[in-house]
């Protein structure tokens, strides 16, 4: 892990293009938002702000470890939410 701040744009890019692609979702298909596809984006704001809560920590012992797992927690709960919008 180079830093933080690259963590921190790690997390920020990613849930943003899976947000970018429920929105393109919803623009091919219906046309508006339905309630699956909003359930979608509200479960990756909520990990965005987990995620940025974790990395912005202070109390952390290990912050090489706890990096390490934050960035493993992004690659889960990015490749449920790719599931999810797959789902759709």
């Amino acid at each position: 892990m180079a830093n933080v701040r690259n963590l921190k744009k790690d997390i920020n890019y990613v849930l943003g293009d899976l947000i970018e692609a429920v929105y393109l979702y919803e623009m091919s298909t219906t046309g508006k938002p339905t309630d699956a596809s909003n359930a979608v984006i509200d479960d990756a704001i909520k990990a965005f702000d987990n995620l940025i809560a974790k990395v912005n920590a202070k109390n952390v012992e290990n912050k090489k470890a706890h990096f390490k797992q934050v960035h493993a927690e992004l690659e889960q709960v990015a490749n449920q939410l790719v599931e999810k919008i797959n789902a759709l």
